[in-house]
């Protein structure tokens, strides 16, 4: 039998053309869809479980599409370490990714992102049929994308060895009602043209398959293309074939007006990583443009050893800021742009528009529950700029996904806690001491 919950007294935003704000709001939810809402008087619901919010806000819950979760265990790694890439990172992920790293850091990931008010992520990393698993386990929805790189990554030493790890993810998880298999090669300098257009022939012939990619990200990727093929990156993807509809694409912070028109063209996703992406010192991508282009964009987190927080909380007053620094004015990136970016856009990044992102009647039941009563909130003129400039994960207090509540009155009730943070301090303690190997080593 279907759980039939009717939520009332709630500040909805739904997230619709106008995104409108709805005082006195209620929803009506059955099994896993949203059946109706409106405000004032809710309608009587026979055997419905009624949940009176008092006021708090109820949206959609968020979407992060772009991720590498399991990098959770590296995060805050020398940070001060000018090569950290190639003196620590590289070297211990060949040592010590594993199945059971990946599942573990995964795991604390996903608790994170629950905490945050995520309720959809864009992963993409190594031995991706155990992030899909663990995603499953934690009840979020998940687009996961087994990586192919030609930099001798820990799960496959060939292409062929990295494409049939795709097949295996896609057997285990198509068809699936909340993880999506995806494919994702790394970038244009780790895979080059060989290899991105066999991915575009794979992709054509499973059409079910979204396709990640890091695009246009570092001043380094620019010197590669130049060197190797006298072009900029999104020219080199185009090259192969793999400039195409619905491509997922990391950071694109070097991208050119004519560029941009392409992209906008071929129908071309973009993840938007600000805080990464400034942490790194790389510079701020030009979304504004690309949004005003018909380029759908969504707010992401990138992986916890470059951004450090899996929340998008931490990311809107970047993307807002770094908009109107470039614009020199307040106006650029308006804050109820940045909650749609985070929420229905981020969702049409990933495809997946038409189930999630907005609070609609046939739509999933992913929603979450944010409380106002943080002095740090008070008082709301508007709602988005509060969320944006004064929000935190901690406000965030249930979470929701396809009907079911994975999280009540901040209280993870889909994974195991203490347990999850036992496990991630174990691996910690075995990064520490190959750290201190390779500092004695020189």
């Amino acid at each position: 039998m279907m759980a039939s919950i009717l939520i009332k007294n709630a500040c909805l935003l739904p997230i619709d053309e106008s995104m409108s704000i709805i005082e006195d709001g209620w929803i009506h939810i059955e099994g896993s869809t949203i059946q109706a809402l409106g405000s004032g008087m809710p309608p009587q619901v026979n055997g419905a479980a009624v949940i009176d919010v008092d006021g708090d806000v109820v949206m959609p819950g968020m979407v992060n599409p772009h991720a590498h979760l399991a990098m959770t265990l590296f995060r805050g790694l020398g940070e001060d370490v000018d090569d950290r890439l190639f003196r620590y990172v590289l070297p211990m992920e060949r040592k010590f990714v594993t199945p059971e790293m990946v599942r573990v850091g995964t795991l604390l990931g996903a608790l994170e992102s629950i905490e945050a008010g995520v309720t959809t992520i864009a992963d993409m990393y190594y031995y991706e049929t155990e992030v899909g698993r663990a995603l499953d386990q934690a009840g979020l929805r998940g687009v996961v994308g087994q990586t192919l790189a030609t930099f001798d990554p820990p799960d496959h030493r060939t292409m062929d060895e990295g494409f049939a790890l795709v097949e295996k993810l896609v057997a285990e998880f198509s068809g699936h009602d909340r993880i999506i298999p995806s494919i994702a090669p790394h970038a244009p300098y780790s895979t080059d043209v060989a290899t991105m257009a066999r991915v575009a022939r794979w992709a054509e012939a499973h059409p079910g398959v979204p396709v990640q990619l890091h695009l246009a990200e570092m001043d380094s990727e620019m010197e590669w293309c130049r060197k190797h093929h006298w072009l900029r990156p999104v020219a080199v993807v185009e090259k192969a074939g793999l400039l195409i509809n619905g491509l997922i694409a990391a950071h694109c912070l070097h991208i050119d007006p004519f560029e941009i028109e392409r992209m906008a063209k071929a129908d071309v996703r973009v993840a938007h990583n600000a805080r990464s992406n400034a942490k790194a010192g790389r510079g701020i991508a030009p979304i504004e443009a690309m949004r005003a282009a018909g380029i759908k964009v969504g707010i992401a987190t990138d992986g916890p050893m470059s951004g450090n927080t899996l929340d998008l909380f931490s990311q809107f007053g970047p993307v807002s800021m770094f908009q109107k620094l470039l614009g020199h004015s307040r106006k650029p990136m308006p804050a109820a742009q940045v909650i749609r970016m985070a929420t229905l856009e981020g969702a049409q990044v990933l495809g997946l528009d038409r189930r999630i992102g907005s609070l609609e009647p046939g739509k999933q039941a992913d929603l979450i529950r944010i409380n106002l009563s943080a002095p740090r909130l008070q008082p709301v003129y508007d709602i988005y700029a509060t969320l944006v400039f004064s929000g935190m994960p901690v406000d965030v207090q249930d979470v929701m996904v396809g009907g079911r509540w994975i999280m009540r009155g901040r209280n993870v009730e889909s994974l195991e806690r203490r347990k999850i943070l036992r496990d991630a301090g174990q691996i910690a303690t075995a990064f520490k001491a190959e750290m201190a190997k390779i500092d004695a080593a020189g």
